[in-house]
């Protein structure tokens, strides 16, 4: 792209909610790429994650955060709720996303923490897929859009693909124009190759393990190298916080961790375009995820 559009368009644009909502779904098929994990369960995303979309018309920078949430007071929660509401400031837009045809008191937090947001806000009502009567689509908007005066108020299925240029569009001209990118126009997220196969494994673990454990484990990778003829070696440290875990995580004669390993490393070799050989330990720090230090030394360092 050798030259910007007149009205070339480019900024920051936070997307927020509760947890399980869709919006690291959201993001990924914005960006017609995975960068963001995804499970059926809360609190999958646990780091702020940009994702950069460049065209002829724009670069918007997406801002995956974690859900914001009432309970839980653990040090991981703390963490959590701190990284969502501070990708809210210094944003240009704000993608408030719920869940249509389900509202409760942690939407209702999101919403009392946009009240002090001076940007632009939209509403974007996600999984109307699943409203089976779409008579009652309407009825809900207007309750939604009542809650407070949104720049736009806009029906999706992030899954279903139905509706995102819709949302695109809406999002492109609230931000400011530019004659310049903020990122390379190649470049689709901030995050490093060893985070993202951190979170690749995560995921699988979380995946794998269904009700079990998911947010006593964490994952970090213990040494990344990229070798000779497009191999990359990899070692990674599953830490959980009790031994009675790790042998869960194990499973019965190691099925669990060979299986994780085994889905992790193929999405590593699409998303790296490499050959990836994948190591998995398994190892216990009691407590890790209410420890403050302990969070700050695996990554969740609010930075």
């Amino acid at each position: 792209m050798n030259e910007l559009a007149e009205d070339f368009r480019c900024g920051y644009v936070a997307i927020v909610g509760r947890p399980n909502v869709g919006k690291s779904t959201l993001l990924n098929y914005i960006l017609g790429q995975k960068i963001s994990i995804t499970a059926h369960k809360p609190q999958t995303t646990r780091h702020r994650i940009l994702g950069v979309k460049t065209t002829e018309q724009a670069q918007v920078v997406y801002i995956d955060t974690p859900g914001m949430h009432l309970q839980g007071k653990r040090a991981m929660n703390r963490y959590l709720n701190r990284a969502a509401s501070a990708s809210i400031d210094d944003v240009h837009v704000v993608v408030f996303v719920v869940e249509g045809g389900r509202w409760n008191e942690d939407d209702q937090m999101v919403l009392q923490r946009l009240e002090k947001v001076e940007v632009p806000v939209i509403l974007a009502v996600n999984k109307i897929d699943k409203i089976k009567q779409k008579g009652e689509l309407l009825p809900l908007i207007d309750t939604l859009s009542s809650k407070r005066e949104f720049s736009a108020v806009v029906p999706i299925s992030a899954r279903a693909s139905q509706n995102l240029d819709g949302l695109q569009q809406e999002i492109e001209q609230l931000l400011p124009t530019s004659d310049l990118m903020i990122f390379p126009e190649d470049q689709v997220t901030d995050r490093s190759m060893r985070f993202l196969a951190a979170e690749l494994i995560r995921e699988k673990l979380i995946r794998a393990l269904g009700e079990e454990l998911p947010y006593a484990l964490t994952v970090e990778i213990e040494s990344f190298k990229e070798e000779k003829k497009g191999r990359i070696h990899i070692c990674a440290r599953i830490w959980v916080e009790r031994a009675g875990q790790k042998a869960i995580v194990i499973g019965k004669g190691g099925d669990v961790l060979k299986k994780v390993g085994q889905d992790a490393r193929k999405d590593m070799n699409s998303l790296f375009d490499s050959r990836v050989h994948l190591e998995l330990w398994v190892k216990v720090k009691e407590g890790w995820s209410d420890d403050e230090r302990a969070l700050r030394s695996l990554g969740y360092d609010d930075q």
